[in-house]
């Protein structure tokens, strides 16, 4: 939509030009920002003409520009021992948005939006992420993501700061993950979303978002017993409330998670699954029909035609839509 009450759209080029008047807001992707009425509104400073890099790896951590596009992000390549890179995909394709989406909306809005449901939030807070954070005086401060976001559309972020980029160290994408979802739609918002992650020194990590107000994070020395982490998970009380889910059923359908997120990492580690596994609910969503079809042997193919005999072209598959539902 039109922000009728913006008289000016500033872009720097340094940070020296960085900088914020009464009324002005940074402006990413603006995804969200353009999206609905911003009263008081009067001025945008486009942080993406900075030209900072999107990504950059290094050996004990990858850095995401908070410009990056979803897709861009989306584009990490994985290496041989990261071992919880799908999770990138798997919290990337939790938006449900649609490409035209993902080439515009950036890391950084959808952390700095604070939303239950924004599942970079998600995917940052359950990898150990440090946000990188500009200070209006010229110096910047760190912060675990897990920390930044303190509630529905709240975080620490004050007037001025900026939020320059987000560390995951790389031992977390050496580490063992697993991925849970639920919406109450099959194209609906995230009602539930949580990950876990073993390390290699054994450390477990259980991170509970979209049902909850704030990222939650539950850490054990080792993998607990079933007892010890329902527990942990029934301490847990900033259940979230509104159309997408009851605070009873998130709490529920989260417990549920962590179970088998827990009983899942005692097994013997399996390879990553050639698509992203996404819980969702109804008959052909659930675990039950996704094990199925993970496990279900194919169709004997019959031979083919003879030498010489004309065979038969298969009638041409749908076009898939590029459409990824609404955001």
């Amino acid at each position: 939509m039109d922000l009728i009450t913006v008289r000016e759209v500033r872009t720097p080029s340094t940070r020296a030009e960085l900088r914020f008047a009464p009324g002005e807001l940074p402006l990413g992707g603006g995804t969200w920002l353009f999206s609905e009425p911003q009263p008081g509104l009067t001025g945008l400073v486009d942080l993406t003409t900075l030209g900072w890099r999107p990504l950059e790896v290094g050996d004990d951590v990858v850095t995401v520009a908070a410009t990056c596009t979803i897709a861009e992000l989306t584009r990490l390549p994985a290496r041989d021992d990261w071992a919880a890179h799908p999770l990138v995909a798997q919290c990337a394709n939790s938006l449900l948005a649609s490409f035209k989406v993902w080439n515009v909306a950036t890391v950084g809005g959808n952390v700095a939006t604070s939303l239950p449901a924004g599942a970079l939030t998600s995917l940052l807070a359950g990898l150990d992420a440090t946000a990188v954070v500009w200070t209006p005086d010229g110096g910047e401060r760190r912060e675990p993501v897990a920390r930044l976001v303190t509630g529905v559309r709240t975080n620490t972020l004050t007037t001025g700061e900026v939020l320059r980029s987000f560390e995951v160290p790389t031992a977390s994408l050496r580490s063992r993950a697993g991925f849970r979802r639920v919406a109450l739609s099959p194209l609906g918002r995230s009602g539930a979303l949580v990950t876990s992650r073993l390390s290699p020194d054994g450390e477990f990590v259980v991170t509970i978002t979209a049902g909850t107000t704030r990222p939650e994070q539950l850490r054990f020395d080792e993998v607990p017993g079933a007892a010890v982490l329902a527990g942990a998970v029934a301490r847990v009380g900033t259940w979230y409330d509104d159309p997408h889910g009851a605070p009873d059923w998130r709490r529920h359908v989260s417990a549920l998670f962590a179970e088998e997120l827990r009983a899942e990492a005692l097994l013997p580690q399996q390879p990553p699954p050639a698509a992203p596994f996404v819980h969702r609910p109804g008959p052909l969503g659930s675990a039950t029909a996704d094990a199925a079809a993970r496990t279900a042997v194919p169709a004997p193919v019959a031979p083919g035609p003879g030498p010489g005999a004309a065979a038969a072209s298969p009638a041409p598959a749908p076009a898939p839509d590029p459409e990824g539902g609404a955001a």
